[in-house]
């Protein structure tokens, strides 16, 4: 049985007569007739019973009838939204990215998309580096913004920015007048920082023990303008990429961390081994198309 075996039943129940429905679907009547015999066989009942006029449906064939129409209206309304998906002027993409790029590169980017690709969708995932690279190898994601780079024979990677870290200390600090700072001139202070499951977190973990210490954490956070505030309202000090938190009026100072390690390279990353959908992929030509 097919599932045109059940659109053609449907039809046959609604018309109650063999010619007829054959006549409304553009087919012969024996063509309909072994149909609603596979019907039958696959539900193991008659379905209609044979009348002089025509054909009227069974306690059995009721049954099957409400089945069969809300099976039908399933299937269409998955491939409508299938079609939806691979349509690359109106599909959905399915990106996740890091929480600490959700105020600057990502809105950067879908409005620079938009102005071109309007009637494509987003389906958004903000969430740590570990959990984009999982939706990413299980396919909930299809495409990911962020840092550091995944392992290269598994993902593909464009680099999208190269930012700056920065000591963000208060207002009024020793440190907020130096041009650039040695994290170890900051191993006794208190720091804000992102939770330990974070990717970032260990970037800034390693940053300071390769300075000579373990950062003594004040308070742990998801949110990077969270750490911003505290550290504005001079709760401690904190390692961030510079310009992550835009229009900030916290008052908490950046310090240009010395080291040519003192960086984190953001960008676009997608399994190899997989096929993207269209409108993903248009996503990916266009942010790969930008100038450096």
């Amino acid at each position: 049985m097919h599932i045109q075996d059940l659109r053609w039943f449907v039809v046959l129940a609604e018309a109650e007569h063999l010619t007829d429905a054959a006549a409304v679907l553009g087919t012969s009547q024996p063509t309909l007739s072994r149909a609603l015999r596979r019907v039958e066989d696959a539900f193991g009942v008659r379905l209609f019973e044979r009348e002089h006029r025509g054909l009227r449906l069974n306690p059995y064939g009721r049954i099957v009838l409400e089945a069969a129409r809300a099976g039908t209206a399933a299937v269409d309304a998955a491939s409508q939204r299938i079609g939806a998906l691979v349509d690359p002027d109106s599909g959905t993409v399915r990106l996740a990215f890091l929480h600490s790029v959700a105020t600057g590169v990502v809105p950067d980017l879908l409005k620079a998309f938009r102005s071109v690709a309007p009637s494509i969708r987003f389906a958004l995932r903000e969430e740590p580096s570990h959990l984009i690279v999982r939706d990413l190898e299980s396919g909930e994601a299809e495409l990911g913004i962020t840092g550091p780079r995944p392992p290269r024979d598994i993902f593909g990677w464009h680099l999208l920015e190269r930012q700056r870290l920065c000591l963000y200390v208060p207002a009024g600090h020793p440190l907020a007048g130096l041009e650039r700072v040695s994290l170890a001139e900051a191993a006794d202070e208190p720091f804000v920082a992102l939770r330990p499951d974070f990717g970032f977190r260990r970037v800034t973990d390693e940053l300071c023990q390769a300075a000579g210490f373990t950062p003594q954490v004040a308070f742990e956070s998801t949110d990077l303008t969270t750490i911003d505030r505290l550290v504005g309202a001079g709760l401690g000090v904190a390692i961030l990429p510079a310009g992550a938190v835009r229009n900030s009026d916290s008052g908490a100072t950046p310090v240009p961390v010395q080291g040519i390690e003192a960086r984190r390279d953001i960008g676009l990353t997608w399994r190899l081994r997989g096929e993207l959908s269209p409108a993903a992929e248009r996503f990916r030509s266009f942010v790969r198309e930008l100038p450096a």
